[in-house]
């Protein structure tokens, strides 16, 4: 019996000297970035942004040694209302013909609890780079039955305020703070993609 254990014991810390970090390929059919804001205490308008392209890697022995990288093309905000959007997308807020994409490159990533963490990271908006840091929450991680390849997911928030950004038209009657929830997959690229990734 104390041999049994010994031996699953060294096989779980071989197991875990050799994990590494993984890189997932994030999932833009999968994933949703949803701004909300209040509009003159009438109303909690949202606005989702689309076509989310991006990285995630992730280090389940070491959480420290994971990281996020992405990019959302302003040309992917959709709120439901197209003249919105196409005000969104003008001058007066995120002037997409001159700042095109919003990044976030996440700079700190630590384990705050059961498959929780908080990512530190820095968000270009209109072309100005603020920290932010999001709450995340690991949903589930292992195979995925459509893709036949490792995958994980995660929800995530934090709240900003946009005039920090430099888009701070209408405040306060359109609210300053903005709430940002994020929903993804990510799984890892198939062989071909990744060699090609590296070319």
């Amino acid at each position: 019996m104390f041999k049994s254990l010994t031996l699953a014991a060294a096989l779980l810390l071989a197991g875990n000297a050799f994990a590494a970090p993984v890189s997932y390929k994030i999932d833009a059919n999968h994933t949703d970035v949803i701004a909300g804001w209040n509009h003159f205490g009438f109303s909690h308008p949202t606005a989702r942004f689309g076509q989310v392209d991006g990285v995630i890697v992730y280090d389940a022995a070491n959480v420290g040694q994971s990281s996020v990288k992405v990019t959302i093309p302003l040309s992917g905000v959709n709120s439901g209302v197209a003249k919105l959007d196409e005000h969104l997308r003008s001058s007066d807020f995120f002037d997409a013909e001159q700042f095109p994409t919003i990044t976030f490159n996440s700079t700190r990533t630590e384990a705050v609890g059961d498959n929780k963490l908080r990512v530190a990271g820095d968000l270009t908006v209109h072309g100005v780079t603020k920290p932010v840091v999001l709450d995340a929450t690991l949903n589930k991680a292992g195979e995925h039955p459509n893709g036949k390849r490792a995958a994980i997911g995660f929800d995530a928030s934090t709240t900003i305020k946009r005039s920090d950004f430099g888009v701070g038209l209408y405040v306060p009657n359109v609210s300053d703070e903005i709430t940002i929830r994020i929903t993804t997959e990510a799984m890892v690229p198939k062989p071909e993609a990744a060699a090609a990734d590296k070319k």
